[in-house]
């Protein structure tokens, strides 16, 4: 075996040597690879957009000055005792709700906490599968300005099934008619998640009331005023049977800053 291929590659060097001497081209056996083409100079790094947060970081203080709010869930109130409560500061009442639902305590929710000399303010419970104009109607009819001490709120808990553009623009009508009925901006109660899906970037306008039962402070996902937290509705109060919902103010509000002008009571 090792004689026969001796002899094939002697057979093999003189072919190549007699091509050598009749001066034809040697052809190679095994090519060599080309080699690689040298890569361009590498570009800059250029910095990547960065990505916006979920939720603004946004570190609140509270104040000592909290509130409540009440409705009929809350049942025959013995407001004297409420008032002697060293945190209770201000009252808001649930008013109305849609097209025609007035609460059935709130004149005597509103006349017993003005009685005892708290603070007290009124609420509308929007829907939003009736017209903003009707709605109005009901609020304005029910909540007297001469009655109120406090700014009202729009409680905006409920998408429906309409258009998203459509939810915002009635809601929108809404708010504008009772800021030209009472004078001043209301302000909106909602939640950290609702706000989030339905409202960012709408009513930056505004400000807030935001409802989170949670040891975390309220973080809206952009920056807008966060006057009231809302952080529970299990709490007990002196006074009134049951739960009721407790708010705190936040950073550096309190009651003046809630309270409604002169002009709108007039």
């Amino acid at each position: 075996m090792r004689s026969l291929l001796l002899s094939a590659l002697l057979v093999c060097a003189a072919s190549v040597s007699a091509d050598k001497k009749k001066g034809k081209p040697v052809e190679p056996i095994y090519a060599l690879p080309e080699p690689d083409a040298l890569p361009t100079a590498p570009l800059p790094d250029n910095r990547l957009p960065g990505a916006p947060e979920l939720r603004t970081i946004i570190r609140h203080t509270v104040s000592k000055q909290q509130g409540i709010d009440v409705s009929h869930y809350q049942g025959n109130i013995n407001w004297e005792r409420v008032a002697r409560e060293d945190n209770v500061h201000f009252v808001y009442i649930k008013a109305t709700e849609g097209a025609g639902l007035v609460d059935d305590c709130y004149l005597r929710n509103l006349y017993g906490a003005k009685r005892v000399g708290l603070p007290v303010g009124s609420y509308h419970f929007f829907s939003p599968s009736v017209s903003a104009l009707v709605q109005l109607q009901n609020f304005r009819s029910n909540v007297d300005p001469r009655q109120q001490d406090l700014i009202p709120i729009v409680d905006v808990e409920k998408r429906g099934k309409g258009s998203l553009a459509g939810f915002q623009r009635s809601l929108r009508e809404f708010l504008i008619g009772v800021e030209k009925t009472y004078g001043v901006k209301p302000i909106i109660y909602t939640g950290v998640n609702f706000y989030a899906k339905y409202l960012e970037g709408q009513f930056t306008g505004y400000r807030f009331m935001v409802a989170r039962y949670a040891e975390e402070f309220p973080g809206l996902c952009e920056d807008v005023p966060i006057v009231l937290w809302q952080y529970s509705s299990t709490s007990y109060v002196d006074g009134i049977r049951g739960h009721v919902d407790r708010s705190v103010f936040l950073d550096r509000y309190s009651v003046a800053d809630i309270m409604l002008p002169t002009s709108g009571r007039r």
